[in-house]
C-alpha cells in the first residue's frame, strides 16, 4: 500500500523532493502491481503446488461474476435517518455526452442483473463519472445529503495488530482480494427508496443491493464477510475485502498440505455464500505477503520497504512544523524500530515549549537512526 502524503512543507525544495520520492514510489508500486496482475492467470499458476485446489474451486475465482441478484447472506445494509429528516434530494447536473452514455450503459447492465429497478422515490441523488486508471468511466453517486442525514453506526473494525499477530509462526501464506463485494449484499427492503439516484438522461433508479458511496457501506461489507467467514478466521482472518490465509506444519503434516486444506475450507465457504475473488489480485503459496501496510512472512512482520525508503529520503527539517510532519511519517515505524522513543529523543526536545531551534549533529544522527530497526 502507498503511504499517504503528509501536509505540504514550507520549503520549495522539500516539497519538490517529497513529490519526487512519493510519486516515484507510487509509480514503481503501481507498475510492479500492474505487471504482476497482468501476468497472473491460470497458466502461470500451473507450477504452484496449490494449482489443483485452485482449479477445484475455479468458480470462486471467475473471470466475470454472475450477473444476478445475490442471495440473502444474513446481513443487509440498513439506513436509519436522523429524526425529523424527510427527503434527501440533490438535483442532477449536466454531463458530457460520453459520460451520459457510460452512466446509461452502467445502469442497463445492473438492471439486467436485477440489481436496480426504476424508481418513484421522493429521494434522489445525482450520478457522475470519474476516469478509471485503466481507461473508461466509473459511475459514482453523490449521496452527500443522504449520508449527512444518516444515523452513525458503531460497527467495530478488526484491529490490524490482532490480524498480524494471529499470523505469527506461520510459514506459508496466501491473500485473496474479494471483488464487487458491495453488490453481493442486499439492501433492507424498507430502505431501497433511499438509494434512488438520477441520471443525466432523466432516469431515476433505486438499488436492491448495496451501492457504493453510502455511509457505513464499507462497515456493512466488513461485517458481512466477518459473519460468513467466522468459522475459518483462525487461519483466514479478513479485513474488508482482503482475506489472509496462513498455515504452518502441524503434527508432521507439511505446511503446504495444511495450506491446501485451509484453502479448501475457505473456498467452500465462498462457494456456499457466493463470494468471489479476483484471481489477478490474489497471492498464493508465498513465504511473505503484504498485510495492511506491512509485510508478514515466516520471519515475522516487517515494514513496507517502500515506506521506509520515503522516510529515509525525506529532507532534513528546518523548523518545528517540518519536524512534526516528519514525525507523522515515522510514527508508522515505531513498532518496528527498537527503542524508537529513545532514538528520537534529541528531536523531541526541539518541540518542547520555549525550546530554541538548534539542529545539532546529535539531531542529525537521531534523524538517520529513526528508521533503523
Amino acid at each position: 500500500m502507498a503511504l499517504e502524503s503528509p501536509p505540504t512543507l514550507a520549503s520549495d525544495e522539500a516539497e519538490e523532493l517529497k513529490q519526487l520520492v512519493t510519486e516515484g514510489a507510487d509509480a514503481l508500486s503501481a507498475k510492479s502491481k500492474k505487471k504482476r496482475f497482468d501476468e497472473q492467470g491460470w497458466g502461470s499458476l500451473k507450477s504452484t503446488p496449490l494449482f489443483e485446489v485452485l482449479r477445484e474451486y475455479k468458480d470462486v475465482l471467475p473471470d466475470d461474476i454472475p450477473a444476478e441478484l445475490p442471495q440473502d447472506k444474513g446481513v443487509q445494509h440498513e439506513i436509519d435517518l436522523v429524526p425529523g429528516k424527510k427527503y434527501c434530494v440533490t438535483r442532477q447536473w449536466p454531463l458530457p455526452r460520453e459520460q451520459v452514455k457510460a452512466i446509461d450503459d452502467f445502469f442497463e447492465s445492473r438492471r439486467k442483473a436485477g440489481q436496480v429497478r426504476e424508481s418513484k422515490s421522493p429521494h434522489s441523488a445525482p450520478t457522475f463519472c470519474v476516469k478509471k486508471a485503466q481507461g473508461g468511466w466509473r459511475s459514482v453517486h453523490a449521496y452527500s445529503k443522504l449520508n449527512d442525514a444518516t444515523v452513525p453506526a458503531q460497527t467495530p473494525i478488526p484491529r490490524k495488530d490482532v490480524i498480524t499477530d494471529s499470523m505469527a509462526l506461520s510459514t506459508i501464506f496466501s491473500a485473496l482480494d474479494l471483488r464487487d463485494g458491495f453488490y453481493q449484499i442486499l439492501m433492507r427492503e424498507s430502505d431501497i427508496p433511499l438509494t434512488a439516484v438520477s441520471t443525466p438522461s432523466g432516469m431515476l433508479w433505486e438499488w436492491l443491493v448495496m451501492p457504493q458511496g453510502l455511509k457505513h457501506a464499507p462497515a456493512t461489507f466488513n461485517r458481512c464477510v466477518t459473519h460468513l467467514l467466522r468459522s475459518v478466521r483462525d487461519f483466514a482472518p479478513s479485513y474488508f475485502d482482503d482475506v489472509f490465509i496462513h498455515s504452518r506444519e502441524v503434527n508432521g503434516t507439511l505446511d503446504v498440505e495444511m495450506h491446501k486444506e485451509h484453502l479448501r475450507k475457505l473456498f467452500a465457504h465462498e462457494r456456499k455464500h457466493k463470494l468471489y475473488a479476483n484471481l489477478k489480485k490474489c497471492i498464493f503459496g508465498a513465504s511473505e505477503i503484504p498485510v495492511l501496510g506491512c509485510l508478514v512472512g515466516k520471519n515475522g512482520v516487517r515494514p513496507d520497504p517502500g515506506k521506509v525508503r520515503v522516510i529515509n529520503e525525506w529532507p532534513t527539517p528546518s523548523n518545528g512544523k517540518e519536524l512534526r510532519q516528519f514525525f507523522g511519517l515515522t510514527t508508522y515505524l515505531c513498532k518496528y524500530v527498537s527503542n524508537y522513543a529513545g532514538k528520537i529523543r534529541p528531536l523531541s526536545q526541539l518541540l518542547k515549549k520555549d525550546a530554541s531551534w538548534d539542529w545539532t549533529a546529535e539531531c542529525q544522527k537521531a534523524l538517520m537512526q529513526s528508521s533503523r530497526a
